[in-house]
């Protein structure tokens, strides 16, 4: 019985966009040309530090690790070129703060709405974390990550959302419109 509940999940959560795509004539599919483009050149701590330093012209770097400010959310970004590993963090909060609900609700956004960036525990901080290879780190992707990072510490307590884009299938949706219900419930009584 687990496994034939385990292959039922499986073909819930499948992307109904497949079936979607298959039947849409290539003339009218929208152009991609950020799949036609050619790949950037492998990201490096100097290419890295160049990006960083156009977000926050005030980043503070030795090297390998980078302080940057976005929207008013310190970031800390820390690399390790030989294990080709990058990662952008943020602490939201302290995990002693947190509710076995608000645990299952980060657990939630990361299965919907957080995105590439994910919340994570460690060292008894909730953090808010985007982490990728290295070498094959393009710079709107990085861009992209750290706007999620932001993102999520801002929307903990709220949306749990990365971006504007959420995937179906989850429960971060009916949460959603639970709350926005709720206040258009408490606006009803102005």
């Amino acid at each position: 019985m687990p496994r034939l509940l385990l292959l039922i999940a499986s073909l819930l959560f499948l992307p109904v966009s497949l079936s979607a795509q298959a039947t849409v004539p290539e003339s009218e599919a929208p152009p991609t040309p950020e799949y036609d483009a050619a790949p950037e050149a492998p990201m490096t701590l100097a290419r890295l530090d160049e990006i960083i330093r156009a977000l926050d012209a005030e980043a503070q770097s030795n090297g390998t690790m980078w302080q940057i400010t976005i929207n008013d959310v310190q970031i800390l970004i820390v690399t390790d070129a030989a294990a080709d590993r990058m990662r952008a963090i943020t602490p939201v909060l302290k995990t002693e703060e947190m509710t076995p609900e608000d645990i299952t609700r980060v657990l939630q956004a990361n299965f919907d709405t957080a995105l590439d960036a994910r919340y994570a525990i460690a060292n008894e901080i909730l953090w808010s974390a985007f982490i990728h290879p290295l070498k094959p780190l393009e710079k709107d992707q990085l861009i992209s990550g750290l706007g999620q990072v932001v993102n999520l510490a801002q929307s903990y307590g709220t949306l749990y959302s990365g971006g504007a884009l959420q995937y179906g299938g989850g429960d971060s949706g009916a949460l959603q419109r639970q709350l926005i219900d709720d206040l258009l419930k408490k606006g009803e009584e102005i």
